[in-house]
């Protein structure tokens, strides 16, 4: 039974880790997060916080010699750890759809684009091919592919790398997924058709109701998409609020350190501010912080656990020396 009511998605104290010959990485620490329906939210860190591990986590992608150690991922009510991969596999596209980064590794290059969508619907409804057909024009149509009904019969190779982006989110919304995983899509296209595709993305959340975790590293892109924001370090939470709470009163250390590192946070001819040090090993992270290395606020305190605080409804931070409110 779904409880319509609560949030969509509960993250609850997530752990993620891989065994390998050195030992063992924790991908994902104690991860804790919630995503509502019709809502945003931005999961922002650097390269190796954890962030896409989350999403595939989420997914029940996470292979040996991956595994979730422990915590909770309840959608709609119903935990997915632990779910059979018969039951995973009837989720997975039909309500709980993931958009990757590049398209070319999610299209197949010999198959007409408009095969390709039609089999994510196929695949999870029983619907006459003429609906089919025209659920997978409309989503194209939703998207911004110009003539779709035309396009459907073109390959992937015929499109351009924003277009080809525009067919895998269109594949991902032909299920009217209630959920969707987007794991940094927009980074390899130019800054305009980024525009575009997070305009759109933001209508069609606003007229579906569907809830959407966008994963990136760039905190200028989610300030104009995201209702929320999450921000990820070695693994960890170290900070959440809504995206006005994130981007003009950061708490956190490090998420001061992302915003000062944002080009257009710069003056013009200066030096582009970068973050001292580099992220520790995820094989020895230890219990303390670990973005205590790199900062500049650090005490003996911070080799300790840091339990996350609780500021209000809307704000958490992982940090035992709170800078001012105002960066």
């Amino acid at each position: 039974m779904t409880d319509r009511t609560g949030p969509l998605l509960q993250v609850e104290r997530l752990n993620t880790s891989f065994e390998t010959r050195a030992g063992t990485v924790r991908s994902v620490r104690d991860v804790s997060f919630e995503v509502g329906r019709g809502e945003v939210v931005g999961i922002v860190g650097e390269s190796g916080s954890g962030k896409s591990v989350t999403g595939l986590s989420i997914l029940g992608l996470i292979e040996r010699p991956g595994r979730i150690v422990s915590g909770a991922i309840r959608f709609d009510g119903e935990d997915l750890v632990g779910m059979s991969e018969a039951r995973m596999r009837r989720m997975r596209g039909a309500r709980i759809a993931m958009v990757f980064q590049n398209p070319m590794m999610t299209l197949n290059p010999v198959q007409k684009i408009g095969a390709q969508i039609a089999e994510a619907l196929t695949e999870h409804a029983r619907l006459p091919a003429r609906e089919v057909r025209a659920r997978c024009i409309r989503a194209l149509e939703a998207v911004g592919i110009p003539s779709p009904e035309a396009r459907m019969e073109a390959y992937p190779h015929e499109f351009s790398g924003g277009m080809r982006q525009r067919i895998v989110i269109a594949a991902a919304l032909v299920t009217e997924p209630d959920l969707i995983i987007a794991d940094e899509p927009t980074t390899a296209l130019d800054v305009t058709i980024q525009a575009q595709i997070i305009h759109q993305m933001r209508r069609l959340i606003d007229e579906t109701g569907a809830g959407l975790i966008w994963i990136s590293h760039d905190l200028a892109t989610l300030s104009e998409l995201a209702d929320r924001i999450v921000v990820m370090y070695a693994g960890t939470v170290v900070e959440t609020g809504t995206t006005a709470e994130i981007i003009g009163a950061p708490r956190h250390p490090y998420t001061r350190q992302l915003l000062a590192s944002v080009p257009s946070a710069n003056a013009p001819g200066r030096p582009l501010r970068q973050i001292p040090g580099m992220m520790p090993s995820l094989l020895d992270i230890g219990d303390g912080c670990p973005f205590a290395s790199r900062c500049e606020r650090r005490t003996e305190g911070c080799a300790r656990p840091v339990p996350p605080a609780v500021l209000s409804e809307t704000r958490t931070v992982r940090c035992l020396n709170l800078p001012e409110d105002r960066p």
